[in-house]
């Protein structure tokens, strides 16, 4: 393995057992706070705000991770388009890559040449938002279709993209998104948020959190949209009615606010 590779994956480890220590450390506060019988979300003593202190540093923890590995799953996607789906990356590139980020190029590359294949359109052109000035008479053809259509293409195909982490890997698209899509584009955004899936599943991240560190773990939401009753959630069950307000673990609602179910309230 690469030493900067290697380096990485040691520092992630690290984070990673740091997570599991405030998880230990928070779960021991919790468990002495119920055999004194207090109750944990209303107490306000030492272990109170010391289990808070861990939740928070192990939620700070994990979404930076999360940002991290955001950040060069984009990188990863977006080399498809740069270097070509026909060549192999270059070996100063490929050095860099985990095991997992090789896989995950190969799997984004094989659903994204089977999309544009469909299109009729060749993803190894240069997308210009601007056609040069000595081409503005003669425009260039990619398959006997203009580059300006490859790069509207491009732009969707980076919108179909990006709604795996908006949307999260776990549920349908909205009905308002899909009907937008074509054939073509919903197959492309499953073959991504397939290959997307597997790729977290060996991180153990996920992908359905929002990528900003919370200021606080539980949120005030409203629910836009019934979602019935019995909602089990990592603390309770709950009954979420049609414009019914709820004082929520963030973790827990953000799923909803993603799918546009609930929105947050922000005092």
């Amino acid at each position: 393995m690469n030493y900067a590779v290697k380096a990485v994956d040691e520092l992630f480890e690290r984070v990673a057992e740091e997570c599991n220590e405030h998880h230990n450390a928070l779960q021991s506060l919790i468990r002495k706070m119920q055999e004194e019988g207090l109750e944990v979300q209303t107490a306000r003593n030492a272990d109170h705000y010391g289990a808070l202190v861990h939740h928070l540093s192990l939620i700070r923890n994990k979404r930076c991770l999360m940002a991290y590995v955001y950040n060069r799953a984009e990188v990863i996607r977006d080399l498809a388009w740069k270097v070509g789906l026909l060549h192999e990356l270059p070996c100063e590139i490929k050095e860099k890559f985990s095991d997992s980020e090789e896989q995950y190029f190969k799997d984004h590359s094989k659903s994204l040449k089977m999309y544009m294949s469909q299109l009729s359109l060749d993803v190894n052109v240069v997308v210009l938002s601007e056609l040069p000035v000595e081409l503005e008479v003669e425009k260039k053809y990619c398959n006997g279709v203009f580059s300006e259509d490859f790069g509207y293409k491009y732009n969707r195909a980076e919108i179909i993209r990006d709604l795996a982490w908006k949307v999260g890997l776990l549920h349908e698209l909205p009905c308002e998104i899909k009907e937008k899509f074509s054939d073509s584009e919903e197959q492309y955004f499953k073959d991504h948020s397939k290959s997307l899936k597997m790729y977290m599943s060996q991180l153990s991240l996920d992908v359905n959190v929002d990528m900003v560190p919370p200021k606080d773990p539980y949120i005030k939401v409203r629910v836009l949209e019934g979602l019935g009753s019995g909602i089990i959630l990592s603390d309770k069950s709950a009954n979420f009615a049609s414009h019914s307000m709820h004082f929520l673990k963030r973790t827990d609602a953000e799923q909803y606010i993603a799918r546009g179910l609930m929105e947050e309230l922000i005092s």
